[in-house]
């Protein structure tokens, strides 16, 4: 028997757990009061509804399910795929199938808030696991911009308490349009069935720079010609260009002035954010890889730290493909749960003590009538607000203690026969 979990995964600790917690509890209380609802659906999910080419390569990453039973034996004899669902690699493949199926009972606009384990077959590094946590939040059957706004304004609030709670200042949202970065590979000549593989090569730039994608492009068999006007409408994009000023490289009409208005709405933002400690950007390279993205995209990061903290975007076309093609508008931002963690880990981040958390720690050599009082005495505590729980006294009562302490517990009574 082997101890240790398997690769990629992990065992949390209860210590683990207080932080763990600690931000749950934010999202939690900051969306339900912005009026998101808490939803679930199940881990696992129908392989085909995984595998519709809108994953982007998180569908290279599925941990698939074997059949069971009489269906696994028939799909060997015939030769036929042995699995027939797999683990869900993200919460929005999920939520649409779950809008598509139940619409009939949801009043719309619908606000949702979707926390649960998600997995893919990656390669585990830090802060990067194969089951991880995801923290959704959605607004289903709102097809103006105001969706975004929204939704942007609420997560900033969660992650704007989360930075003030831990010390870590300046948060910057980048914005960009799934519809700009389309035109902008119509614009430098490639194809519509090119532009995906475009695109997700753009999305490195973050990882590799604009020459590694200027490689990856000419390695892919791309013309230099095309791959050379591409590349050089990004090369401002370090400087801070505006949307309008992007857009124009494109030539006139190459996109709708509604795009561009929308835009312009999220970016009005930047007013409300301020109090927050937190800035819009227009990013030119922002990609998000998912295939399913059809308007505006967005993420946030931290200031100081590498990579994002929370990543979203407009996905209109996603439901109707469970729901006979008839579109329902939706538009969602995904809070990286498992990222904050390691910057707070990093930053040495203790969450404060909100509540008292007293332990009772009783001899084993207490007698029944003296152990039922403790019971009641630890009601009394807790009538009174305090966190309380009953253990019986370890022989090393030093390190049990210790332990405790890394739990949040502060106060510790010891209980004795006599």
């Amino acid at each position: 028997m082997k101890k240790i979990p398997v690769r990629g995964m992990r065992d949390i600790l209860p210590t683990d757990m207080v932080l763990r917690q600690y931000l749950l509890d934010i999202v939690e209380r900051v969306a339900t009061g912005a009026g998101y609802q808490k939803i679930e659906t199940p881990a696992i999910e129908h392989l085909e509804n995984l595998s519709s080419n809108d994953g982007g390569e998180n569908e290279t990453l599925i941990f698939k399910v074997l059949k069971r039973g009489r269906s696994l034996e028939k799909a060997i004899d015939a030769g036929e795929s042995l699995a027939d669902s797999a683990l869900r690699y993200d919460l929005t493949v999920p939520l649409s199938r779950y809008i598509a199926a139940n619409a009939g009972s949801i009043s719309m606009p619908l606000k949702t808030l979707q926390i649960g384990p998600v997995w893919r077959a990656d390669a585990p590094q830090k802060g990067r696991f194969r089951q991880f946590l995801q923290c959704d939040m959605d607004v289903i059957g709102a097809s103006t911009v105001l969706a975004e706004m929204d939704i942007i304004k609420t997560t900033v609030e969660i992650l704007s308490k989360i930075c003030n709670d831990s010390g870590i200042s300046g948060l910057t949202v980048h914005l960009n349009d799934r519809r700009i970065l389309l035109a902008a590979a119509s614009y430098a000549g490639f194809s519509e069935e090119e532009s995906g593989g475009v695109l997700i090569s753009l999305d490195k730039n973050d990882k590799i720079g604009l020459e590694g994608v200027r490689k990856e492009l000419l390695d892919h068999g791309f013309g230099d010609e095309k791959v050379g006007k591409f590349i050089s409408l990004f090369e401002r994009a370090g400087e801070g260009i505006s949307i309008f000023d992007f857009c124009r490289q494109l030539g006139e009409g190459a996109v709708e002035g509604s795009v561009l208005e929308d835009l312009d709405a999220i970016m009005s933002l930047e007013d409300s954010l301020q109090s927050e400690n937190a800035s819009v950007i227009f990013d030119p390279t922002l990609v998000r890889g998912m295939g399913y993205y059809t308007g505006p995209i967005f993420e946030c990061t931290v200031d100081g730290f590498g990579s994002s903290v929370a990543g979203g975007g407009r996905y209109d076309k996603m439901i109707g493909k469970f729901s006979g093609n008839v579109d329902i508008a939706a538009c969602g931002f995904s809070i990286g749960f498992e990222r904050i963690i390691t910057i707070l880990g990093d930053v040495g981040f203790t969450p404060p003590n909100t509540q008292e958390r007293v332990a009772l720690l009783v001899d084993r050599k207490v007698p029944v009538e003296k152990y039922a009082q403790v019971l009641r005495d630890a009601d009394d505590l807790r009538a009174s607000g305090a966190l309380v729980s009953v253990l019986p006294m370890a022989k090393n009562t030093r390190h049990q203690v210790e332990l405790l302490e890394g739990s949040g517990y502060t106060r510790f009574e010891k209980i004795y026969a006599n």
